[in-house]
């Protein structure tokens, strides 16, 4: 569980746009792409300390691997009743 203000906002920032690519067309390896080098640049930039992207890392990807996250939405269409 994070805790901290700003891996939060990094968490709700990945997590938004790895949906946003997802609804756009792009797939797993492509957002498992986006997602490493969002990390690497974080790593890099030393943002947050080491062992809170280590806990982002890990809580970003139980999020890629759960499969309600990115879900199709299909319309459910009304269902026409003959009354007569």
């Amino acid at each position: 569980m994070l805790q901290d203000t700003l891996t939060i906002r990094h968490y709700q920032r990945l997590t938004d746009d790895m949906v946003d690519l997802w609804e756009r067309g792009y797939r797993f390896d492509f957002i498992r792409l986006y997602v490493d080098g969002y990390l690497s640049c974080m790593r890099d930039n030393n943002l947050i300390e080491a062992y809170l992207i280590h806990r982002l890392e890990e809580e970003v990807f139980r999020f890629l691997r759960d499969p309600s996250n990115f879900e199709l939405a299909i319309p459910q269409t009304q269902v026409e009743r003959d009354y007569y």
